[in-house]
């Protein structure tokens, strides 16, 4: 029976069918909402015999249904699974559009019912898949329209909010004109701020402007939380997520009980809660008592927006305020102090010496010296007074579990670092809080009374006299200063005791005001950064919104940036292109699949502006590179297509790559800067068995890899041996993962020895993978794949530890370990504290460790180098300026930065020693005549003769590495004596 013939189940015949079918996508193209389209399919399908459940897509995260009335958590759940792409259990799910890995609908439908569809239903299924992906794209800026009008709105409450944080307003000012800002954002006429005290366990209303319940709160008053069991407050407090609803839904939702106790109940009551790194700290809330003045969930996001740059502000007037106190109750309390030390100078007449000693003590504490100088220079006054050969200074740590020595000199030898709290003799004193006065009888009386550790007691050398004074500050003792002899002639008096007193109490002034001063620094520096960021932030979002304007005017086919075609339109040519050529075997057509060489360097250098730029330029030249009918698109990112249906391929192909190779020479000017950019280029001409456009997309972008991987800046044309070397690449990429857990990396070490003896200075780290079956690879082998697909940054630290654990004994005599640092590891800030971490876990110190950054480090982000290497040379790790010479080789930079080294790249080294060698010679000595003027030393790489190593010391080199003196062997090589070749 022909189609023509057969009935459907209404008696009509199929051209019937046909006909509804093709009402129904009418009705679906001129459909103007989700819902509509929805329902029009599915009354569709159903029309057709197909027993369809429903239509589900999501609204703002709420999945919703079409027809209403079938919402269930049933078909909730399904839809929920079909989405993440799992099946449904006892039921049949298609994504809408069919196939399509952003899919924004599910059809659902009872199991089995959708394995066998018609041709009309499954053309139906792709029209109103379409369709609806068109309504997404379209619901989705206007969305985003509004959030930005919102954005704008908020960037002018935020900016209000940082002018009065930094006004000279008291407290209350600035809290009713918060109060103020944000009711021009949303109804605020019954506001509250509400702070808590989670050490405490109390709430304070700071702030509190209610209609109904008047000033139910004193701003000065903290409440204990056992006290407000069943307040809205503390359920949100605890809760730690925005509320948002009536005063009864709320209480049912914390589970709390409705008492009436805290105030009258709203109609809609929204609070959200105020965080500080993560820990709750207090709440912001609004409410309405009034019928139609409710909130929405945009309020709620708006406030929860605004809550932080709210407890920003209160906190630093709060700290402002309590800073101002503090320094006037410290001032006062130095006042009293210094007035009862001058008079007990006066009643006691001392010597002149005494008395310009002990002014010189106090002025000491005003000084703007290093801590290790002011130390230095109390040590050396306590000197001319007190017999101080053996003398200290340790404090406690912020939490009290700490004691470290910043200045400690022991005539015993004996060396005091860091150690964690315990029941010694300092502890002791620091339990009581006084000045303690005391000899070796006192000390074993305190261990046989259990107030001092034995094994403590027994581990430190024994002093004759022990005299200690606590460093008093305005939270209790923060630590102490101690004066000891080993000698039994040199006892200490109650005079001393008094004078140490004194000395003690300008040592904590001095650290307290340090303390204060930098606190306050780093207050301001972080609400500088936080304005800042957040001023770009809302910039960035201005421009965000200007460019969503201008796509809503432009085609959706197009690309907003570039105006270029977009994916879409691309695959709907090449769909067309490959049926003409299936059609057709003759007609041939290319596909060039390119992408632009280091754009993301641009990108984080010089920020998304410039790189948007960089790519709107290379559209352009692009677009002046093909012919009237070829097609230019951009994919996505930095990734650009050409079709070419016309010409002879695949020389058209290469003619057209050879083109935009040739344009793309000419530098970019960005700013006020020349760029340099270039591209890859992957070549994939048409060929019978491409049966799909992904297979053809696909076999371009293997090309493209290629292209990259052998140097960039280059095309390639597809062929079988590409599709090969991928799959190579990405079983690298598997067996690396494997290394990295499996323990495969392991350090070599070469050493970097001192020219005119030999003798090792230090140790230069390299990995070394020990593959199970390929034996011991270098760097070269893998660290470019491991670069590309991500891992080399778990690599470079599991590195790191390698080097320094194996490392520490080779230097254990003196000497360092050299480590190689890769340029993306600058891009965070807190490298240097990682690094010194590290170390601590390690057990290696940080003068023994160098680290070697390349020219190009120092180049992405110059700032943000040179803080980081700073914060690593205050720290004690030297810096080495690596392969100088290859690159810019800018004096700028050896000047900015804080380094140690120069070493020079081995390039200029192979030549010495040979008749043409006076150009490297030259350079050699000009590096060496720079490096002395800045007192940096030059180490030369890659000496390889006696020949080399001669030229070397005549132009005054001190210091070479290379295989003349030793290749990278294990760690146990050179502990186990082995010299370099050609020493004895």
């Amino acid at each position: 029976m022909s189609d023509r013939q057969t009935p459907n189940p209404d008696g009509g015949d199929r051209s019937e069918g046909a006909a509804g079918f093709a009402t129904t996508g009418l009705s679906i193209l001129a459909a103007v909402d989700i819902r509509k389209t929805a329902a029009t399919l599915v009354q569709g399908l159903r029309d057709s015999g197909l027993p369809v459940i429903a239509a589900a897509w999501t609204d703002h995260g709420e999945i919703l249904f079409e027809p209403a009335d079938a919402a269930s958590p049933t078909l909730a759940h399904a839809a929920t699974d079909a989405f993440a792409g799992r099946a449904p259990q006892a039921l049949d799910a298609r994504l809408l559009p069919p196939g399509a890995e952003d899919a924004g609908a599910v059809l659902l439908a009872p199991a089995g019912s959708l394995d066998h569809l018609e041709p009309a239903q499954s053309r139906l299924l792709a029209l109103a898949g379409r369709r609806l992906s068109e309504l997404f794209s379209i619901q989705r800026l206007q969305t985003s329209v509004k959030n930005l009008e919102q954005a704008e709105q908020l960037q002018h409450a935020l900016f209000a909010i940082a002018d009065m944080a930094a006004s000279d307003r008291d407290m209350q000012s600035l809290l009713r004109g918060l109060h103020e800002i944000i009711g021009r954002l949303m109804y605020a006429e019954n506001f509250y701020i509400a702070l808590y005290d989670p050490q405490q366990e109390t709430i304070r209303f700071i702030y509190f402007a209610d209609e109904m319940d008047g000033r139910m709160y004193d701003p000065e008053v903290a409440i204990p939380t056992a006290q407000m069991g069943n307040s809205l407050t503390l359920g949100l407090i605890r809760h730690g997520r925005p509320v948002r609803g009536a005063s009864e839904q709320i209480t049912e939702m914390l589970g709390l009980a409705e008492d009436g106790a805290f105030g009258t109940p709203s109609i809609d009551f929204m609070g959200v809660p105020m965080r500080r790194d993560g820990q709750i700290l207090g709440a912001l809330v609004v409410q309405s008592y009034r019928e139609g003045m409710s909130y929405t969930q945009s309020d709620c996001a708006v406030l929860g927006f605004v809550a932080e740059h709210v407890l920003n502000a209160v906190e630093r007037k709060r700290g402002q305020e309590a800073l101002e106190q503090r320094v006037a109750d410290r001032t006062h309390e130095l006042a009293e102090a210094n007035a009862q030390l001058q008079a007990q100078i006066a009643e006691r007449e001392r010597a002149a010496h005494l008395q310009a000693t002990l002014y010189r003590i106090a002025a000491l504490a005003n000084n703007q010296e290093s801590d290790e100088d002011f130390y230095r220079s109390i040590h050396q006054a306590v000197g001319e007074l007190i017999d101080a050969e053996s003398f200290y200074i340790a404090l406690v740590s912020d939490d009290g579990a700490t004691l470290h020595f910043p200045y400690s000199v022991d005539a015993s030898g004996e060396r005091r670092g860091e150690r964690p709290m315990s029941r010694g003799l300092s502890e002791y004193m620091l339990r009581h809080g006084k000045t303690l006065l005391i000899d070796d009888q006192g000390v074993r009386n305190l261990v046989t009374a259990g107030e001092m550790d034995a094994d403590h007691h027994a581990s430190r050398a024994s002093a004759v006299c022990w005299l200690g004074a606590p460093l008093l500050g305005s939270d209790g003792v923060m630590g102490l200063v101690v004066v000891q002899s080993y000698r039994p002639e040199l006892v200490y008096s109650a005079q001393d005791a008094e004078l140490l007193t004194f000395v003690a109490h300008q040592i904590a002034s001095s650290v307290q005001r340090r303390q204060h001063a930098e606190a306050l620094r780093n207050l301001n520096a972080e609400l500088e950064q936080r304005v800042q960021v957040r001023t770009r932030e809302l910039r960035r979002e201005i421009s965000v919104r200007e460019q969503v304007e201008a796509q809503l005017k432009h085609q959706v086919m197009h690309d907003p940036l570039t105006g270029l075609p977009n994916r879409l339109y691309l695959r709907d040519r090449l769909e067309r292109a490959l049926s003409s050529q299936q059609r057709n075997p003759q007609h041939a057509f290319a596909l060039l699949y390119l992408d632009v060489d280091r754009f993301k360097l641009f990108n984080d250098s010089l920020g998304h502006l410039a790189g948007d730029a960089v790519l709107r330029e290379v559209s352009r030249r692009l677009l002046e590179c093909v012919r009237g009918p070829d097609i230019v698109s951009r994919l996505s990112g930095d990734e650009f297509a050409i079709l070419l249906e016309e010409g002879l391929q695949p020389a058209t192909a290469c003619k057209i790559a050879q083109r935009i190779q040739s344009r793309m020479q000419e530098a970019i000017q960005v700013g006020e800067r020349d760029l340099q950019a270039s591209v890859s280029i992957g070549i994939a001409i048409s060929h019978p068995r491409y049966q799909t456009i992904d297979e053809m997309l696909h076999d371009a972008d293997v090309a493209l890899y290629r292209a990259k991987a052998t140097g960039r800046q280059r095309f390639v044309l597809f062929d079988e041996t590409q599709q090969k070397a991928a799959m190579n690449v990405l079983e690298l990429e598997l067996e690396l993962r494997h290394a990295l857990h499996a323990g495969e990396f392991v350090p070599y070490f070469q050493p970097i020895v001192r020219l005119d003896d030999g003798v090792p200075v230090g140790y230069e780290a390299l990995i070394r993978w020990r593959h199970p079956t390929r034996g011991v690879l270098g760097p070269g082998e893998f660290l470019p794949v491991a670069e590309e697909s991500g891992m080399i940054e778990a690599i470079d630290w599991h590195m790191y530890r390698l080097a320094c654990t194996a490392g520490a004994p080779l230097v254990a005599g003196g000497g360092y370990v050299s480590i190689n640092i890769s340029p993306r590891h600058f891009q965070y800030e807190d490298f240097d504290q990682r690094l010194l971490e590290l170390l601590r876990d390690t057990g290696l110190s940080p003068p023994q460790l160098r680290i070697e950054v390349t020219e190009s480090t120092l180049l992405g982000d110059p700032d943000a180098a040179a803080r980081i290497l700073q914060r690593l040379e205050d720290a004690g790790v030297g810096t080495a300026l690596d392969d100088f010479g290859t690159g810019y080789s800018s004096l700028s930079y050896v000047h900015r930065f804080p380094l140690r080294a120069i070493k020079i790249d081995r390039s200029f080294i192979s030549d010495l020693g040979q008749a043409d060698a006076r150009r490297s010679s030259a350079i050699i000595e000009a590096v060496q005549g720079l490096a002395r003027s800045l007192s940096l030393n030059v180490v030369a790489e890659g000496v390889e003769t006696e020949a080399q190593r001669q030229a070397l010391l005549a132009v005054g080199c001190r210091h070479a590495q290379g295989f003349l003196f030793g290749r990278p062997e294990p760690a146990a090589h050179w502990l186990g004596g082995a010299l370099p070749p050609g020493k004895s």
